[in-house]
């Protein structure tokens, strides 16, 4: 909470690399502002194959639906109380709500989107993952390039 108001955020992570993409932060978040980050997302990273994502009102909009289906996105609903079904977000969640969401007093949200912006740092550069060869996200999406560019030359 940021005083006595509360906020939701979007956290949107790379299966592969476990990478941090976007962390959204606001007291509401539409079906238009998730496209919106999305869009950054894409321009940023290149598009997905497809979205894994829960039931909530801003992913089965018409809006977020007409949007997946004109940039050829597939979105994988997990079924309704079954969120292990997006595992790596869950646990991703419990950690970020562990270490910055409950470790914080937030006295306004440009505070909590600084504090996250230097997590997400932390976490995506200099953190490593046991999941992940002991390599942190950025050093394994590296790994994950070169191994790429290693497939492409010798085919």
């Amino acid at each position: 909470m940021v005083g006595n108001r509360k906020f939701r955020t979007f956290n949107v992570i790379d299966d592969c690399t476990r990478e941090v993409l976007a962390i959204e932060i606001d007291t509401s978040l539409s079906a238009k502002r998730i496209i919106r980050t999305l869009e950054r997302v894409i321009k940023e990273r290149g598009k997905p194959k497809t979205i894994r994502t829960d039931n909530g009102p801003e992913f089965t909009s018409g809006d977020f639906e007409l949007w997946c289906k004109g940039k050829e996105i597939e979105i994988q609903y997990i079924q309704p109380g079954k969120p292990m079904q997006n595992g790596y977000v869950e646990r991703f969640n419990r950690l970020y709500r562990e270490t910055v969401l409950d470790a914080y007093l937030f006295f306004d949200l440009d505070q909590v989107r600084q504090l996250t912006s230097d997590w997400m740092e932390e976490y995506n550069l200099r953190r490593p993952h046991e999941s992940l060869d002991n390599l942190t996200p950025e050093e394994w999406k590296n790994r994950v390039l070169e191994n790429e560019e290693t497939l492409i030359a010798t085919v």
